[in-house]
């Protein structure tokens, strides 16, 4: 029998909903900014926003803002959380929640659900889905719909336990409106944030036992994956002490600075970089699966040992096996190693010839690429947070040449491969970091995907520069159609007045009509403040404008 449901009226039962409940336990976290769209449905939860001093963004597109929940995220330590509406508002944020899946970012999506006893009801009702619980839960960590207040609040908390001590993954909270709107039951000594504890360490003797075989080792080589970034300036100190080259994945980005003499980047694609991890007497990888996806047809094959450190036991093994294995936090286990290997002197190398040979090989497989990025790169501030997409500037240019000393400041998804992530996860970064200079550098195909959140950095009146790089549409696909012998289909794609469409949407555009002019428009930008866009056009850049090269 289908149940009936009454919103609440009145300021008292407002504010002791289940929407209050689920909003103060959230700011109790310090969540202090939502992502979303208001809706029909879920006017419960925007109800508290203000009184609890939480700031909306609101998005043109969900799959929006569950991108800009991810850039926000990566800047403040804090899950990202994302409002939609049932039904489709929930549907369109699922392959934001993917990406968070896939590269391994805390994310909440909050959604409302058909009232209980109407699941399945299949009776015409407004956002009617068959199974919205269970179609995100094929796609994040876990996906719960509650019953209560009470059950709602614990699965935030459980959701912070996994971003705190596990790795963290996105969760999706479904809350039938008539709980959503119903009095809360929650005891409100539930609503408190439940305390930090320690990061988990791995077995002392472990620890042990991996030092004496990193003391033995005459040339170790760390390979640090985003799982690394936890531990802080305590890899910094473990590189030291062992004189260890770091090679980073991209989600590993600036674990150790960039402009550390023992840094070698985030290439980890370049066969460069593959063979000083396969020629180490020890290979030390913290916190990264080591994807095929980052070694683009490469592999990590050490014929020495591998020792692994990863905060879940079914990762040591995965794509490469680890001799030794200490299971734990980073943020524990690194400075556990550094205390075991105190006193430990190493040998120092040489790594300019291997920085060089780096960029040579970067250089030489998108040489326009390259020089667009290395403009780039030149002009920026120091301590610019870049939005990078699925596209060839990012892979081929900036990841390469724009070097970084904190981490999370490429904003990319080098596994999950998605267009559309960049512009909103740069919006997502600037709110959260107000002070830091963000440039996001992007392809045209790309930034099509997510066009609309121009006009979504002029509302939140943010200062934000986009360089549009444009190919003429999807050169990747152009050139894997190319390789096998399939006709240009699809890919090659008419493009609007980049420049003439930033300002109609409140921001103002730049044609960039020769190569002289990015650097400078690009410091006029970050000057100026507010949107700015400039379309650079890849032909500027290449050495003879009459050739295809980097028009792949």
């Amino acid at each position: 029998m289908t149940q009936t449901y009454a919103p609440t009226t009145g300021q008292d039962l407002a504010t002791a909903n289940a929407g209050y409940a689920v909003m103060a336990t959230l700011r109790g976290y310090g969540i202090d900014t939502v992502f979303g769209i208001p809706g029909t449905h879920n006017l419960e939860l925007y109800r508290h926003l203000a009184p609890l001093g939480i700031h909306p963004v609101t998005s043109r597109h969900e799959q929006g803002a569950g991108y800009a929940a991810d850039g926000w995220a990566q800047q403040t330590g804090l899950p990202g959380v994302v409002i939609t509406t049932s039904g489709p508002g929930l549907l369109n944020a699922l392959s934001a929640a993917g990406t968070a899946y896939c590269e391994s970012r805390p994310l909440i999506v909050l959604s409302p659900g058909v009232p209980e006893g109407e699941e399945f009801a299949d009776i015409g009702s407004l956002h009617e889905t068959k199974d919205s619980t269970g179609a995100a839960g094929a796609i994040v960590e876990w996906s719960r719909r509650v019953h209560s207040a009470t059950e709602a609040v614990e699965a935030i908390h459980e959701a912070f336990e996994l971003f705190r001590y596990g790795r963290p993954r996105p969760v999706h909270i479904e809350i039938p409106l008539n709980v959503l709107e119903g009095p809360s039951n929650c005891p409100p000594a539930l609503l408190d944030p439940r305390p930090r504890r320690a990061p988990r360490a791995a077995a002392d003797a472990q620890v042990a036992e991996a030092a004496r075989l990193l003391r033995a080792s005459g040339r170790t080589v760390i390979l640090a994956g985003g799982g690394s970034l936890r531990a802080g300036a305590a890899l910094v100190d473990l590189a030291e002490l062992l004189q260890a080259p770091v090679v980073t994945t991209l989600n590993g980005k600036g674990a150790v600075p960039e402009s550390h003499p023992l840094s070698l980047g985030s290439d980890i694609r370049l066969a460069t970089a593959q063979r000083v991890c396969n020629e180490a007497e020890v290979l030390l990888v913290v916190g990264s699966k080591i994807g095929e996806a980052e070694l683009w047809g490469g592999s990590i094959a050490p014929g020495g040992a591998v020792v692994r450190v990863d905060i879940v036991a079914s990762q040591v093994d995965k794509n490469v096996p680890a001799t030794f294995a200490l299971v734990g936090d980073s943020a524990a286990v690194v400075p556990q190693l550094v205390a075991a290997l105190a006193g430990h002197r190493a040998e120092p190398a040489d790594l300019a010839p291997v920085r060089a040979a780096l960029r040579e090989e970067a250089r030489a497989m998108a040489p326009a690429l390259a020089r667009i990025a290395e403009t780039v790169a030149a002009a920026l501030p120091p301590d610019t947070i870049l939005g990078g997409d699925s596209s060839q500037i990012t892979y081929l240019g900036t990841a390469s040449f724009v070097r970084q000393d904190r981490p999370h400041s490429l904003l990319y998804t080098p596994a999950y491969a998605t267009l559309g992530y960049g512009l909103p996860a740069s919006i997502g970064a600037k709110v959260a970091a107000p002070d830091r200079p963000v440039v996001c550098v992007i392809g045209d195909g790309a930034l099509m995907f997510a066009v609309q959140e121009l006009v979504t950095a002029v509302e939140q009146r943010l200062d934000l520069v986009v360089v549009c790089v444009d190919n003429g549409g999807y050169g990747e696909i152009r050139q894997n159609e190319a390789d096998r012998g399939i006709p240009p289909v699809g890919v090659d794609l008419t493009q609007p007045d980049w420049a003439a469409l930033a300002t109609a949407f409140g921001g103002t555009g730049h044609a960039v009509t020769s190569a002289d002019e990015l650097a400078p428009a690009l410091a006029a930008a970050l000057r100026r403040g507010g949107l700015h866009l400039l379309h650079v056009p890849v032909h500027h850049f290449q050495a003879d404008p009459t050739t295809t090269e980097d028009l792949r």
